[in-house]
């Protein structure tokens, strides 16, 4: 099988139906997968909101997980990103390199990917294929109301905004944990956590119902501490995080998993604020916008927590539930360290 002949089984979607009427196409999709280049035309007062991802092997995933999920996240980890910009999702494009044309592999791949864009109506329009180790780099286009801008952004923070988190956090890293031999789980814990680690759910609805509530959000990728951090830095601010309801974030507790030797609560707190591979929204709001902020997450169907507040001070500060100072420690995923 040759490399057009593999784009074409699976990874070109039969063509949707455009308005001839519409200069904008379907979703924004003037001309999609077939010329050099693709075609996008946001609506009129639109901005577009871009964002690209990287996964390798070995780096980013296990060999051993299965294509369909690999799938998933390839194009989740992307979604998310557009999520934390309150962007909708419009289109992508996908740079596949791979060791050889293996079908057994590129069906149930190609079928996770797709069946994730659908769901988010995001068309692939183009992109590359080559051989070499296996690395997945997925750009990913959405569009924003542009007049005035309602992005959501790193840098709107204020002092007295409340800091929520959405959904659990520190799943991922209890999964890849058990992978490294370093813990062991009863099957249904792991079960679940693995679910989280191979197929996160990108918070789109919850992005786009923050539009105008959110002062500042990021998605968490490589920690919760460490992505804060971003905001705090762009905003001009600092932060101070309660440990005792973070450490409550972890979905090991809502499953009701015993503790063992391995999992104490120090491990615990440590998956949650600097674990990584989460693909939640950290934001913050006005305490104003407390009610609003609850409607958004009733109306997105998405949990969202409170577990802390925006202070003028810069630094990052964690407390316990009586607000003694506990020392911070954890450091962050970062590639080069």
């Amino acid at each position: 099988m040759g490399e057009f002949d593999l784009i074409e089984r699976y990874f070109k979607a039969p063509a949707r139906a455009m308005n001839k009427h519409s200069v904008n196409g379907v979703n924004g999709v003037v001309l999609g997968i077939g010329d050099d280049c693709a075609l996008l035309q946001p609506a009129a007062g639109m901005q577009l909101a871009v964002s690209t991802d990287m996964l390798v092997e070995g780096r980013h995933f296990l060999s051993t997980v299965d294509p369909y999920k690999l799938g998933h996240k390839a194009l989740a980890v992307n979604l998310s990103d557009l999520a934390a910009c309150g962007a909708k999702p419009l289109a992508f494009t996908l740079a596949l390199a791979l060791p050889r044309a293996d079908e057994a592999w590129l069906a149930p791949f190609s079928r996770g990917l797709l069946a994730l864009a659908a769901e988010h109506n995001c068309e692939l329009i183009g992109g590359d294929t080559t051989q070499g180790p296996l690395n997945i780099c997925i750009t990913v286009f959405g569009e924003v109301p542009g007049q005035p801008s309602q992005a959501l952004l790193r840098s709107g923070a204020q002092a007295g905004d409340d800091i929520y988190v959405s959904g659990t956090i520190g799943d991922a890293r209890l999964a890849l944990e058990v992978f490294r031999g370093n813990l062991e789980l009863p099957a249904e814990a792991f079960t679940q956590a693995r679910a989280r680690m191979e197929t996160p759910t990108p918070r789109v609805a919850l992005g786009l119902a923050l539009r105008g509530i959110a002062s500042a959000a990021i998605d968490v990728s490589d920690g919760l501490l460490g992505d804060l951090t971003h905001i705090l830095r762009q905003s001009g601010v600092g932060a101070v995080i309660d440990t005792s309801i973070a450490i409550n974030l972890i979905a090991i507790e809502a499953i009701n998993t015993p503790a063992t030797p391995q999992f104490n609560l120090q491990k615990q707190l440590e998956y949650v604020l600097a674990g990584g591979d989460d693909y939640e929204l950290a934001f913050t709001a006005p305490a104003a916008m407390r009610a609003a902020v609850q409607a958004a997450a009733a109306a997105s169907g998405t949990k969202v927590t409170c577990l802390g507040q925006i202070q003028a001070e810069p630094g990052l500060r964690l407390v316990d539930g009586q607000g003694q100072a506990v020392p911070n420690h954890y450091s962050s995923f970062d590639h080069f360290k």
